[in-house]
């Protein structure tokens, strides 16, 4: 797969689990763009469908405009009826990893192991609007302050504005 040589051009995503304090649950759907390691977006729920991906993926395009492909897995989700037709009434393609080859979407895969580190392996969730808040925090840190070594130190919004 081609590197994308500018913002939008290819966004990846995949899913990421943890658990509230009591046991239970959740998921967060990671959204980057792979050419400015941005984290477009997360969603963070503790069961996220097909049709809840595409609406948030509407979402994110409607906020920043929309990407030409986007990778992800073989997941139950991605490739739903409700993700087959978002593509098709989007015009946005859905590019599909081999199964049982993460290293196909390095991006998000890097990208979800920072967030775990980061932020996920820190924090207890007492509730899930307390997880969104330190997930929502992360994120923004991520963004607008840490620098990432493969954007020259820059933190990717940062890189994103030199870049356009």
């Amino acid at each position: 797969m081609e590197a994308p040589l500018g913002i939008n051009q290819r966004w990846s995503m995949d899913f990421v689990s943890d658990q509230l304090t009591n046991g239970r649950r959740f998921r967060v759907l990671n959204v980057v763009d792979d050419y400015s390691r941005e984290m477009v977006g997360q969603l963070v729920s503790v069961s996220i469908s097909g049709r809840q991906v595409a609406r948030f993926l509407s979402q994110l395009i409607e906020a920043r405009g929309k990407p030409n492909m986007i990778v992800c897995d073989n997941g139950t989700e991605f490739t739903s009826k409700a993700m087959f037709f978002w593509s098709q009434e989007s015009g946005v393609k859905l590019g599909f990893i081999q199964p049982g080859k993460p290293t196909q979407n390095a991006f998000v895969e890097s990208l979800n192991g920072k967030f775990r580190n980061e932020c996920l392996n820190r924090h207890w969730f007492r509730s899930m609007e307390e997880a969104r808040v330190e997930i929502d925090q992360w994120r923004h840190h991520y963004n607008h302050v840490r620098p990432h070594s493969s954007l020259d130190y820059l933190p990717p919004v940062a890189f994103a504005k030199q870049a356009a």
